[in-house]
């Protein structure tokens, strides 16, 4: 379970990737201002971005549950409350692997070496991917 938790963040990160917006522009108002149009930007793509963003949220804690409930069934007397994942899964997988590496010393510390490079993946793709969105955007503006 721990493993599903720390790698799920990086569906956010697959299908920021497909989201591909083609800016146009529209034209607005008495004065005849010209901007871009919003059904350009929330496509269909889009909104499935933003509901992963929730499901990976609502998922993360269900699993956390799981996780430690099945870390209870293994002997770990008292493992990190599962209600930690309500502020993020971050959080979770940080404290649970700090309690399994007191149990386990030769343990527990790999999935947080994981979530750091998924983090870092993750904000790597995200900037080079807004850049390229924001210029693609500013492009679509004529002069």
């Amino acid at each position: 379970m721990i493993w599903i938790i720390t790698l799920l963040p990086l569906l956010s990160v697959v299908l920021l990737l497909l989201w591909n917006p083609e800016f146009r522009l529209i034209t607005i108002g008495s004065r005849n201002r010209t901007t871009i149009d919003p059904a350009s930007i929330f496509t269909p793509a889009y909104f499935l971005l933003v509901f992963s963003g929730f499901a990976t949220y609502a998922v993360s804690v269900l699993l956390a549950y799981f996780d430690s409930e099945r870390l209870k069934r293994d002997g770990v007397v008292r493992p990190f409350h599962w209600a930690w994942s309500f502020l993020s899964g971050t959080v979770y997988v940080v404290g649970r692997s700090v309690i399994v590496r007191k149990v386990a010393p030769d343990r527990g510390l790999v999935p947080v070496w994981v979530l750091i490079g998924v983090i870092v993946l993750s904000i790597v793709v995200s900037t080079i991917k807004m850049s390229a969105t924001m210029a693609s955007m500013i492009s679509s503006i004529p002069n």
